[in-house]
């Protein structure tokens, strides 16, 4: 059974570069996916638009995406299609733990990505380049910290639960360095040490931002703090980077990829087969 899984991105959250390629990241799975995004603007006449057209493609499963899920436009948006009778999570960084106890009140999953924090956006150091690059260190961070495998676990349970024909049970969890690191699987704990590094440090740069974007009104301080946030990312994912060497040195990478019928395999020797 071909399932129809919809996409609404809302924004950009570093977790929206992949959330739809991890479902099919070979091109041949039984998984039909649609994305609908509305580029760097996340506001309700976006989220009327993105939704209108998502629901139009009959999705089984719906995930709505942004930063800051506790907006009126992402609000708005997993709303409409939950009362639209699709299976819905909400995927965002840590502001939508506001309104955490509302999405599980009314049956929607999320998933709150703790380290996915938001971006330096000062127009006196943000330019397109500083931000294509601070989302390649993010997305660094979030592979190799497991944000990326524990998402990937999460979805395939529920698309699973589709295809059988069941209830869907949605996701409802906070993702920490606890939850996240194990996923990745490592098996050096100088490695996992270094993984938990990287996902304190990203943390970090959520509140390094937060002050400089919102807080600090003098040109002087925001541009150094924002300029800050950013270095600290970078030297997040160089510890990424050191943490996934040190696993190929001993042979003991971690693989998950997905089978022709959605099943997930697994290996970690890099000649084997995955089973």
């Amino acid at each position: 059974m071909t399932v129809r899984v919809g996409i609404v991105k809302l924004g950009n959250l570093g977790t929206s570069r992949y959330i739809d390629l991890i479902l099919d990241e070979r091109a041949d799975r039984d998984v039909y996916v649609r994305t609908i995004g509305t580029g760097a603007k996340l506001g309700e006449t976006e989220a009327d638009e993105a939704v209108a057209k998502i629901l139009e493609f009959k999705p089984q499963l719906c995930i709505v995406i942004s930063p800051n899920g506790a907006l009126p436009g992402p609000t708005k948006a997993r709303e409409a299609i939950k009362n639209a009778g699709v299976p819905t999570i909400a995927i965002s960084d840590v502001p939508m733990m506001k309104v955490k106890d509302d999405l599980k009140a009314k049956g929607i999953g999320y998933f709150i990505v703790k380290c996915d924090s938001m971006i330096g956006a000062r127009r006196q150091f943000l330019d397109p380049t500083e931000m294509v690059l601070f989302n390649s260190d993010m997305t660094k961070v979030l592979a190799d910290t497991g944000v990326v495998r524990l998402i990937q676990m999460e979805l395939d349970r529920c698309i699973g639960e589709i295809a059988a024909g069941g209830a869907v049970t949605v996701p409802q969890i906070v993702i920490d360095a606890a939850k996240a690191v194990p996923m990745a699987g490592y098996k050096n704990p100088y490695a996992q040490a270094k993984a938990f590094a990287a996902f304190a440090a990203a943390e970090k740069v959520g509140d390094l931002d937060l002050l400089g974007c919102f807080m600090q009104k003098e040109m002087e301080q925001y541009v150094i703090t924002v300029a800050s946030a950013h270095e600290l990312l970078r030297t997040a994912a160089l510890l990424c980077d050191q943490a996934r060497e040190m696993e190929k040195a001993g042979d003991s990478i971690k693989r998950t990829p997905h089978a022709a019928d959605g099943k997930v395999l697994g290996k970690t020797l890099l000649v084997s087969k995955p089973e």
